[in-house]
Formats: C-alpha cells, sequence, structure tokens
C-alpha cells in the first residue's frame, strides 16, 4: 500500500470532522429558511385555489409545473452564466423551490382520489403532472439557453 492509499483510509480527526460539520450549518439554515418561504407560497396558492373533493387538484399541479419550469431557468443560469455565492443554489433550488414543489402532496392527492372512488381523475393526475413537470424543466432549460445564446451574439 503506498502512502497516498494509506493517507486516504485515515480517519479524520475530531477537530477535522467538527470544521466540515461547522463549514455546513449555514448551508443547512439557508435551505431552512428558502424552504419555509417555497412551502408559504404552496400554501398561499393551495388557499387560494382550493381542490373541490374528487376534483383534479390545479393549484399542485400548477405549483409542481411552475416550480420545475423555474428550477430549469435557475440551473441554465447558476450554471451557465452567473458564478453566484455559494449559498444561493442551496437556498433558492434546494429550499426555495424544493419548498415550493412538492411531491408529498402530490402523492397524498392521488391517494385521496383513489379512495374516493375517483381513480381515472387520479390516474389522469399522475399522469399529467409527470408529463407536464418534464416538459416544463426541458422547455425552460431550452428557452433560457436560447434566449442566452442571443444575448451573447
Amino acid at each position: 500500500m503506498t502512502a497516498q492509499e494509506t493517507e486516504s483510509l485515515r480517519v479524520p480527526s475530531a477537530s477535522a470532522r467538527w470544521r466540515a460539520r461547522r463549514a455546513q450549518v449555514p448551508v443547512v439554515a439557508v435551505v431552512a429558511l428558502g424552504g419555509a418561504l417555497g412551502a408559504t407560497g404552496r400554501y398561499a396558492v393551495s388557499r387560494w385555489w382550493p381542490a373541490p373533493a374528487g376534483g383534479f387538484p390545479w393549484a399542485t399541479f400548477s405549483v409542481n409545473v411552475v416550480g420545475c419550469a423555474v428550477i430549469g431557468v435557475f440551473m441554465v443560469v447558476i450554471t451557465d452564466v452567473w458564478g453566484a455565492h455559494r449559498l444561493v443554489r442551496p437556498f433558492f433550488g434546494t429550499g426555495v423551490l424544493g419548498g415550493f414543489t412538492t411531491f408529498s402532496t402530490y402523492a397524498v392527492d392521488i391517494q385521496k382520489l383513489v379512495d374516493s372512488g375517483h381513480a381515472r381523475t387520479a390516474l389522469a393526475y399522475l399522469a399529467a403532472t409527470l408529463c407536464a413537470a418534464l416538459a416544463a424543466v426541458w422547455l425552460a432549460v431550452t428557452a433560457t439557453r436560447r434566449v442566452l445564446q442571443r444575448r451573447q451574439r
């Protein structure tokens, strides 16, 4: 075994582990703050646009599709254009957009629809959300890249 291989197997000291954990505190804090903001926005949309019993959950559908489009734009800008601060991506991408979009409510909505005898609506919602979310992120990435390419000319 080489000295380099032996070094890679060495367990970090307690102080090194403490420094590594301490460096994560700002990341966890901005993700929590962003998540609170995003979840508050999602909650506001659901209160403004409630789903009728057995009806298509348009608010959750819209939030997830819009969130996917925004993440598409954001990821292009943050990776291709803007040398942002190291906390911008965890704050906005993971925190705000992670809190705004919601897989858990999507799953609960599907389960409620099935349990209340609206399996067709549940299946339509399941498929429509998946297709629309994927299309939204793809369209947002493609459109953002095209706009940025035109601006560079």
